[in-house]
């Protein structure tokens, strides 16, 4: 078993954040996993990628994901982009940052109200919201692999006080909001 996740969001927004915790939470169920972070303009607002691999064995790929399972848009104009959909196929679950189904035929779709959970929770930086543990939830609970405690437990381990307490929020949120068709 491989699982291959790519996520597309903005600079700013927590997705390279968001890869890593995956790639721990994985970790910590047990398999073998990596994130790989890309870079582009490196400021904020800027297009950023970051990849997530799992798997039951070590991982001797170090590249970029180039044929993703799941695909996580963590910001719904990046659905413009050719990029984001570079190696997808009819089988790739695409997660979107959205409130309702973005018309996306030919493809399995799962939303999340991203942004609205991470405004709800005080997560916003500079105007900016802040996704990562939000769509950290949300993708544990589409790959099937892992479990919500594990989730806030990583939480846990990265944040303490108030602001672990508003990322276990947005964390649960994402693992139970995410809806799939």
């Amino acid at each position: 078993m491989l699982l291959e996740i790519r996520l597309h969001g903005r600079g700013g927004q927590g997705i390279v954040t968001a890869a890593e915790m995956i790639a721990e939470a994985a970790i910590i169920e047990g398999f073998y996993a990596q994130s790989i972070p890309l870079f582009g303009a490196e400021r904020r607002g800027a297009p950023v990628s970051a990849s997530t691999r799992i798997s039951e064995s070590p991982i001797r790929r170090h590249s970029q994901v180039k044929e993703p399972h799941i695909v996580a848009v963590c910001d719904p104009l990046l659905l413009y982009m050719k990029e984001v959909f570079n190696g997808v196929t009819e089988g790739t679950l695409l997660v979107v940052n959205h409130k309702q189904e973005p018309q996306l035929e030919g493809f399995r779709v799962a939303i999340i109200d991203a942004t609205g959970i991470a405004v709800e929770n005080g997560l916003v930086s500079a105007g900016w919201a802040i996704l990562s543990t939000v769509i950290f939830g949300a993708v544990s609970k589409v790959t099937g692999l892992i479990k919500k405690g594990t989730v806030l437990g990583v939480i846990n381990s990265r944040w303490k006080g108030e602001v672990a307490e508003r990322n276990l929020r947005a964390a649960e949120s994402g693992y139970d909001g995410v809806k799939t068709w």
